[in-house]
Order: C-alpha cells, then structure tokens, then sequence
C-alpha cells in the first residue's frame, strides 16, 4: 500500500524519495473524464438516432469497428500524421462502409461525427474517484493544469457537464499549442501558459505515449495511470498506480 512522506517503490524496484510538486499536469479523457464509457453510451444513441439498425443486422460491427478506426486515428493524430478534419470524417466513414447498402457519403458521415460529439459532450461520467482526488488536491493547495489533446469545444462542453472546469489553474489544448502531446512544442507551451517550473511539475496520465512519455522527455517527473495494470508500464516511471485514490497517498 502506497503511503504519504515515505519512499515510493516503483515496480522495477527503485525507491524515490518524495519530491515537492507545485504545479500537476493532469491528461483530461480517460484520467478524469471517463470519455470511454460516455462515448460508447452516445455511441449506441447515434446508431438509434440515425436508425442505423436497417443497414447493420448486427449493431456490434458497427460498434466495433468504430473502437478499431477510433484508437488507430487518435493515433496517428498525436502522432501529427492526420488532421482534425480527417479524423472527424474517417472515424465514421470507415465504420459506416460496413453497412449493407448504406452510402457513407462525406455528408452523412460529417452529420454522424457533428451528432456524435454533441451527445459526447454532454456526458457526466467521470473515472471513479476522480471528483475526490480533485476536491483532495484543490484543498493541498496544488496548482492543477489540464493537458489535453481533445478538440477545443468539446472539451470545454465536457469539463461543463461534469463539473470539473473551476478546478483547474489554467487549460491547455493541443489546439491551442499548435501541436499534440506528446511533442516538444506542446509541453513548451504549457510551461510558457502555466507558469509551471519543470523541476516541481507532475505529469498525470493513462496514455502511456502521449502522456509519460512525452513528459519525460520533456523533463517532467510523470505518474502513470494505469487502468489496464495486467499490461505494466513498459519502461520506468516516478509512479504507476491502478487507481485515482492511489494518488491521494502520494501527493
């Protein structure tokens, strides 16, 4: 069990003394926000709004090959291969081509994306213990950051219906960086809006590319937020932990 003022040891062994952080860089989707879950359940609502049950007898290929298309184009934008634009299309055009007899033309397609992330934004649900590490990191007097990837709007949309917004010091979008985790220039950028100093700044994340991975080349101490811990970190991290309220005992 982890504890707070003692020596954290890591999975590979190594023990880290407990540093003073003032300022924590914490991922939105996925850390916080459960857009997984809020997604698939707006997902379904999309499939029925759009009556898509008379081109696909069976809804789960449809389901499924959206989460195929969805990760490998998240990707491949973090990676600044594709664009907005064509992630918003392709993530529907590639899913829909499997209905039989169904047009995935570029206006029905941008339809299904422009309905699909209105229902998405308007989500609630958040990870468990989300909103208590928050409360529990606002009352130690952290300066918390949101780093993010996720479209400017949405997010925005998304931090309103769950009530997270007023927790945050400053919010810091891919967008607005010009570029996406886990870049240079977007950690760049987040020090210059934020005013963090490197030295005292935590990195939260799930993603282990996008979030610890870019931050440690960018110089930052990183948690690792592991959600699927029968797949470990693949190289060492300041912290790994399988739940929020482990957080709670180290910060």
């Amino acid at each position: 069990m982890l504890k707070k003022n003692v020596l954290l040891q890591t999975k590979f062994g190594k023990h880290h003394p407990m540093r003073p952080y003032n300022d924590l860089f914490i991922d939105f989707d996925d850390t916080l926000y459960d857009t997984h879950g809020n997604a698939d359940i707006a997902l379904h609502e999309l499939f029925d709004t759009l009556k898509l049950g008379q081109w696909f007898s069976d809804p789960a290929v449809f389901y499924d090959e959206y989460w195929k298309t969805n990760i490998a184009l998240w990707t491949s934008y973090a990676q600044g291969d594709i664009t907005r634009d064509y992630l918003i299309l392709e993530r529907f055009r590639r899913p829909l081509s499997f209905g039989k007899g169904l047009e995935a033309t570029t206006d029905f397609c941008l339809e299904a994306g422009d309905l699909f992330l209105d229902l998405c934004s308007n989500k609630p649900g958040l990870v468990e213990g989300a909103k208590e590490l928050m409360d529990y990191l606002k009352e130690r007097g952290y300066r918390m950051h949101m780093c993010s990837n996720g479209f400017h709007e949405v997010q925005y949309k998304k931090l309103k219906a769950c009530g997270l917004h007023d927790y945050f010091d400053t919010i810091i979008l891919s967008e607005d960086a010009g570029a996406n985790k886990p870049s240079e220039q977007y950690f760049n950028y987040a020090f210059k809006v934020s005013s963090a100093v490197r030295e005292t700044t935590l990195m939260i994340g799930d993603n282990f590319t996008t979030d610890i991975l870019g931050a440690k080349q960018a110089g930052l101490a990183t948690a690792f937020f592991n959600r699927f811990p029968e797949f470990p970190a693949p190289e060492p991290v300041d912290y790994e932990v399988t739940s929020l309220k482990q957080l709670m005992q180290i910060l």
